[in-house]
């Protein structure tokens, strides 16, 4: 189904990974590791890795930090994604976001499907843009995170990948600001 075209040269994205988690640390934080690890695997690089609790006011502040960071292409973040009352990231993400990548959610849920039946439900996972920057929210498990990374994003952030992915649009992401000077 995906294919790359080997006649074009690979372009790096340089991806920020957010752990949102009041649990995790660096020193236990397997699916943020799992992220680093495939980001890293498929020649990209891990521009910035934090950790930050479950708070929207705080990982809006920090979402906006990185957007506006012009060295930052790409932001995913693993947790926060469920229906608990501390679940709060996409609440985080819907503050910062331009638009809203519908699709990047759909295709995860129905990945997750086949894997875990009906629990799919419970996941609230999201993609966007926002100043030119693409954000993907990750559920917080390994499992998740593999199947987001290995069956959506690394082909999606490729710019070899054909017919078309995300990296070829993202001259574009910000045409409404040249319209509008």
């Amino acid at each position: 189904m995906s294919r790359l075209d080997q006649s074009r040269p690979f372009l790096p994205c340089h991806i920020a990974v957010l752990t949102v988690s009041d649990t995790r640390t660096l020193a236990n934080d397997t699916s943020g590791d799992t992220l680093a690890a495939r980001i890293t695997a498929a020649g990209h690089i891990v521009a910035e890795r934090t950790i930050e609790r479950d708070d929207a006011n705080l990982i809006e502040t920090l979402l906006r930090g990185w957007i506006a960071n012009p060295t930052i292409d790409v932001i995913i973040t693993t947790g926060g994604t469920g229906i608990t009352g501390r679940d709060v990231t996409p609440e985080a993400f819907t503050r910062v976001l331009e638009k809203t990548i519908e699709g990047f959610g759909e295709l995860f849920r129905m990945l997750s499907y086949q894997k875990i039946g009906t629990s799919t439900i419970q996941s609230r996972a999201i993609g966007g843009v926002a100043g030119g920057t693409y954000l993907f929210a990750l559920p917080g498990s390994t499992g998740a995170v593999k199947d987001a990374w290995d069956d959506i994003l690394v082909w999606q952030l490729d710019n070899r990948h054909r017919p078309c992915n995300l990296v070829e649009l993202m001259p574009r992401l910000q045409e409404h600001l040249k319209a509008a000077s």
